[in-house]
């Protein structure tokens, strides 16, 4: 029997059903505050109708998305790929150096340990198991970008679409974290999400491109 039919491969819906705890933290005053640079509150505006969360999408796209999350997903797949357990947990720390990730962290360690606890009955795969200790032990923080980015891995899910799963969810879930206090019709709700979502596909090639530490990688 091998470790995949121990745990149920998942979707990628399912990986990212703990998002809604980000969403909600990044949709915040506080988080609009992280993502223009940590500017007092007054200089900046709270998402209050559909101009305004359009205007919040394209900063977190800009300033999280794309030069943070994306390519850590990468890294995490290309370790994970190579059995690269010290990298990966020396990703894990870096991580922790950027100010707007930090900003999240309790959001998102809580995501990524979530995750991360489903895999521990995989004990042939050592790379999990030396990842979940170095977490228990203070060593590493299981940010959720890496435990998705492991979970592709591990699972073979398609790179590509694995990315492109990750962003438009992700959008789609800081859209529904709103659309009830904003009183979005499910109409509005698509079309900013489609509209955000047109801007994913080149950007992920952009990062496949460009990312340090996923060379070597078959990537479909």
């Amino acid at each position: 029997m091998t470790s995949q039919s121990i745990v149920a491969q998942p979707t990628a819906e399912q990986l990212l059903g703990d998002t809604t705890l980000l969403a909600e933290q990044i949709g915040s005053a506080e988080g609009l505050v992280a993502l223009r640079g940590g500017r007092g509150a007054s200089q900046f505006q709270r998402v209050t109708d559909l101009a305004s969360l359009r205007r919040f999408l394209r900063d977190y796209q800009s300033q999280v998305l794309i030069p943070l999350d994306l390519p850590a997903i990468y890294r995490a797949y290309g370790h994970t790929n190579r059995y690269e357990t010290r990298e990966l947990i020396e990703l894990d720390r870096r991580l922790s150096a950027e100010p707007l990730i930090q900003e999240f962290a309790t959001a998102s360690q809580r995501v990524g340990k979530t995750q991360l606890k489903r895999l521990r009955p995989l004990r042939d795969q050592r790379l999990v198991q030396r990842y979940l200790h170095a977490v228990e032990t203070g060593e590493a923080h299981a940010w959720h970008t890496l435990v998705y980015g492991m979970i592709l891995s591990l699972y073979s899910f398609p790179l590509r679409q694995g990315l492109l799963s990750y962003a438009q969810l992700t959008t789609r879930g800081f859209v529904d974290s709103v659309a009830g206090r904003l009183r979005l019709a499910e109409a509005q709700c698509c079309e900013v999400t489609e509209e955000m979502n047109g801007e994913i596909p080149p950007a992920i090639e952009k990062v496949l491109a460009d990312t340090p530490g996923g060379a070597n990688l078959l990537v479909v």
